[in-house]
């Protein structure tokens, strides 16, 4: 918690200290704010009674990587990431009321987001309960983000960067149904990149909100030096849909953090990964978050060789437990949790999760950085 507290910090000194930001944007975001901090406690609420249910179902695991110890048998309720996704979906949908007239230009598209999400939720949580085949799972997103891309009715150009201006005498070009396929495509990565980049207490959940920390660092920076209004509201409508996720999350968190007694299941992966990229590709900044994915995007491209079966892949790409020292030893397995054990040296589970975080936020501090020296001269 101190960790995604310590993400959140620069976002708000930003809007309440640095940038003078108009009134009624303001206004809308703070109110998104307190909104996001009732997802939070309703999500901690929550959580506790739906665990119960899970279990009566028999929908629990066991936590490999405690395998060995007294907390290894213990029976862990599964796919409470379904709390988080249906607290934010209420929020998200409440908020409306404060923010959207019936004829507002944002009202369609926001509405279609959510019905992604929602979907991308709803198809996460069978997953769970049905255990569908990996093949199958790659496909999924592609179904939840139909109605975003139905309703998509922004820009489909992308800037020349300005040193290619002499070379291809055009300083835009307009890509048409191209650019849709790339949204598409950026959704597909986004939510299967989360999912494969898990398998320790809080590692899920985490790497989302340093990443979602990022994302509102960024929409308010573009709308403090931006004198644009409509790419100001871009950038708002990013803040009012990933402020409430971040809430919701938060709460999650609070009891999946090492050591977790609730597991997030792929309904929190497949809903985290469709919120971020709607948010990315709704505000207009998909290649910044591409950058601010990483460490996802590094860990997709290592893990390939097993992924599509070059290499043998087992069902679970953990790394080993000793309960004697209570330390987790790297496998051969292709995936950062285990090159991070290799190349750093065996340590706590606790520990791993923490330097694999740490890496998150220097990536996306990283990301900044090379916005920053880029700014006037790439674009």
């Amino acid at each position: 918690m101190v960790i995604a507290l310590m993400c959140l910090f620069p976002y708000f000194y930003l809007l309440f200290f640095y940038y003078d930001i108009e009134g009624e944007m303001r206004r809308s975001i703070v109110i998104n704010m307190v909104m996001s901090i009732g997802a939070f406690f309703a999500t901690v609420v929550i959580i506790p009674v739906a665990s119960k249910y899970v279990l009566r179902r028999n929908m629990f695991g066991y936590d490999i990587n405690k395998k060995g110890s007294p907390q290894g048998s213990i029976k862990v309720p599964e796919a409470l990431g379904l709390v988080t996704g249906v607290v934010y979906l209420v929020v998200a949908i409440l908020f409306q009321h404060f923010n959207f007239t019936s004829d507002s230009v944002w009202l369609v598209e926001y509405n279609a987001a959510l019905g992604s999400i929602c979907f991308m939720l709803f198809l996460g949580f069978v997953d769970d309960v049905l255990d569908i085949p990996w093949r199958i799972k790659l496909f999924l997103p592609s179904i939840a983000a139909l109605p975003l891309l139905m309703a998509y009715a922004g820009h489909t150009t992308i800037v020349i960067p300005k040193p290619l201006h002499s070379y291809l005498g055009i300083q835009v070009l307009d890509l048409g149904w191209i650019y849709k396929l790339y949204m598409f495509l950026l959704a597909v990565f986004c939510t299967n990149s989360i999912n494969i980049h898990a398998g320790i207490n809080g590692l899920e959940v985490g790497q989302t909100i340093v990443i979602s920390s990022a994302i509102l660092i960024h929409n308010l920076m573009q709308i403090g030096i931006s004198p644009e209004a409509d790419y100001k509201q871009a950038h708002a409508f990013s803040i009012y849909l990933i402020q409430p996720f971040v809430g919701a999350s938060l709460g999650l968190l609070s009891y999946n953090w090492y050591p977790s007694s609730v597991f997030v299941g792929d309904t929190f992966t497949y809903f985290a990964g469709m919120t971020m990229a709607v948010v990315g590709i709704l505000g207009h900044f998909s290649e910044t978050l591409l950058l601010f994915f990483l460490p996802q995007v590094l860990n997709f491209l290592y893990s390939c060789p097993q992924l599509f079966k070059i290499v043998p892949c087992p069902r679970h790409r953990l790394p080993s437990y000793d309960p004697q020292t209570q330390v987790l030893t790297g496998s051969r397995d292709m995936n950062l949790v285990n090159l991070f054990l290799r190349l750093f040296g065996r340590c706590s589970e606790l520990s791993l999760c923490i330097k694999l975080l740490a890496f998150q936020a220097l990536s996306c501090a990283f990301c900044f950085g090379l916005r920053y020296v880029m700014t006037g001269w790439y674009k």
